[in-house]
């Protein structure tokens, strides 16, 4: 009997190996083959073509069920960060589920309209930017509640209010002053980051905002940072925002809701051990501790925790190339399609779609790249893999999320198809890009 290779832990079981199978009786072949739940990858790349990105609905809902269990304890609503993947087939799926959604611009406030408009009143509204048009646009749909993260921008909405008749609900966004240990350009959380107010200014800003009869003071906020894999700095922003909800309270302000944010990281090394439930429920217990006895409620706002390892980026190995020793697989996907590795030195983890059983010996150490006029053009260096040859399909894995939503058309490159996938069903949720769709705009 084939044997599966192991699956790494942390990541949901959609995307795992399966025996292949061939011939009239179906007789299994000396090969496994990576599956999105019960449909097999390359039947998809044949299908759809690649680059394509590939989701698994199911994953999605586990992870959403996942969060619901470790706050099971505490009033809470999952407002989903739409910024992570705003495919309105996943927004759609998510607001089904119930779930909320974090917001940070008018753009992302229509697409959550168009998935659901009745989860308007489940939206949050973050962003250090916001437009008097887009303030108007969240008022006349009826948002839960604006993160504020200024004066000036507390003055806007006021005003913006104030002409549509209308009572906006806020929080203010807070910045704690704790460090988290991401990349600086995803570390949101210090005096020294454009986001949020300092917590010794919050209390002057409440109090000017209660003088305004079309704002509704609400609750608090604080977002740290994304991908954040440690619970402690959590925890230690949730006891400056505990301390100061005691102090707003104790000025007459009525305080039901604390924002948490989102920025709980998940693994993207293939030697991770730790399972998504034992890290969620160090999370929850990080958040939920700090706030006993304040009887708020408690959003949430995960993106990258829901959708990052539910989506792979399927890719074919168009060439190989060796330069005075340095090999390279060259690949159909590139940093247009997903950015991270060019933008963050992030890593992702490659794998062949098919998979010799028993696994081949052979193994080699190349450098994966797209076919972009630019170095910083490349998914891995020097990355150890199985012996892939040209025409073979790769999976990129745990690309749910920062990776469709960060694509560009750079060297006037079409972006990929993107399906949705449960159990055996398979949806197109965007088409892929033609170069006619990139030129009618233009003039």
């Amino acid at each position: 009997m084939n044997r599966k290779p192991t699956r790494r832990q942390g990541r949901p079981p959609a995307f795992a190996y399966q025996p292949g199978r061939k011939g009239l009786l179906r007789r299994r072949s000396a090969e496994n083959i990576l599956h999105c739940d019960d449909v097999p990858l390359p039947r998809l790349g044949e299908r759809f073509g690649t680059p394509l990105y590939v989701y698994s609905a199911s994953a999605i809902r586990e992870r959403v069920h996942a969060f619901d269990r470790a706050f099971r304890k505490v009033p809470h609503t999952l407002c989903y960060s739409v910024k992570a993947n705003s495919n309105l087939g996943i927004l759609r799926l998510l607001a089904r589920m119930g779930c909320g959604f974090d917001v940070v611009s008018g753009g992302e406030l229509e697409r959550v309209l168009g998935a659901d408009r009745r989860a308007a009143g489940k939206v949050v509204f973050s962003g250090v930017g916001k437009t008097a048009d887009e303030m108007q646009a969240a008022l006349k749909a009826g948002i839960l509640l604006f993160n504020v993260e200024s004066e000036s921008e507390l003055g806007t909405l006021a005003e913006c209010a104030a002409r549509l008749r209308k009572i906006a609900r806020i929080a203010l966004r807070v910045n704690p002053d704790v460090p988290a240990n991401t990349h600086r350009y995803i570390s949101t959380g210090l005096h020294q980051h454009k986001f949020g107010v300092r917590s010794g200014e919050a209390r002057g800003l409440y109090a000017r905002a209660s003088g305004s009869e079309h704002l509704k003071i609400a609750g608090v906020s604080v977002h740290i940072g994304s991908q954040i894999t440690e619970v402690a700095p959590f925890a230690l922003a949730m006891e400056r925002v505990a301390e100061l909800v005691r102090d707003l309270r104790a000025d007459g302000h009525r305080i039901d809701y604390v924002d948490a944010g989102g920025g709980l990281g998940i693994s993207y090394e293939e030697s991770a051990s730790t399972e998504f439930s034992d890290s969620i429920a160090a999370y929850a217990d990080a958040l939920v501790k700090p706030l006993h006895g304040l009887k708020v409620h408690l959003l949430l706002e995960p993106g990258r925790a829901i959708v990052g390892a539910a989506g792979v980026l399927l890719t074919r190995v168009l060439y190989r190339k060796h330069n005075d020793g340095k090999k390279f697989v060259v690949v159909d996907a590139a940093m247009n399609d997903l950015l991270r590795p060019a933008l963050y030195d992030a890593y992702h983890e490659i794998v062949p779609v098919r998979v010799d059983e028993p696994p081949s010996p052979l193994r080699e150490k190349v450098d994966v790249v797209g076919p972009i006029c630019e170095t910083g053009d490349f998914f891995a260096h020097d990355r150890e893999l199985p012996t892939v040859h040209e025409g073979d399909l790769l999976a990129i894995l745990d690309s749910g999320a920062y990776g469709m939503v960060l694509a560009s058309n750079y060297n006037t490159r079409t972006r990929p198809a993107e399906v949705l996938v449960e159990g055996k069903s398979v949806r197109v949720v965007r088409r892929r890009e033609t170069v006619d769709d990139l030129l009618q705009l233009e003039t």
